[in-house]
């Protein structure tokens, strides 16, 4: 094995405020440095968020200084509904049809990601005794 997964990064111009779109969008929270630790300048260091219930993987949301250009090479595919991703700010960019089952949406700085509808939970049935 050459390499293993660790975590995803994203850049963007105001990562402050993408890592808090991020957030809300995924249920994340922003990782705190450890106790006693300097917290790190707020315009310069990346900001990492987390699933509170550890499904998901770390995200940094990186300062970069230019604007996205083109298309991703690389982007997130979550689980969602649609409307409610764009009631938080994303916008569409090709709706799912007959020959895509999923959204593409982009975030408020143009990254896209792939929304899939969410699996339906399995049916429990209780025990036969």
């Amino acid at each position: 094995m050459a390499a293993r997964f660790k975590d995803l990064a994203l850049d963007a111009l105001d990562h402050q405020a993408l890592a808090d779109w991020w957030c809300a969008a995924l249920g994340y929270v922003r990782r705190e440095p450890p106790a006693g630790s300097p917290k790190p300048p707020p315009a310069e260091w990346p900001v990492p968020i987390y699933d509170p219930e550890g499904a998901g993987p770390l995200i940094w949301i990186n300062p970069v200084t230019e604007p996205k250009k083109a298309k991703n090479r690389m982007h997130l595919d979550v689980y969602g509904h649609r409307d409610e991703l764009l009631a938080l700010g994303a916008t569409l960019v090709r709706s799912r049809n007959t020959e895509l089952d999923w959204d593409v949406l982009a975030d408020p700085e143009g990254n896209e990601f792939c929304v899939f509808t969410p699996p339906k939970p399995p049916v429990v049935r209780p025990a036969r005794r």
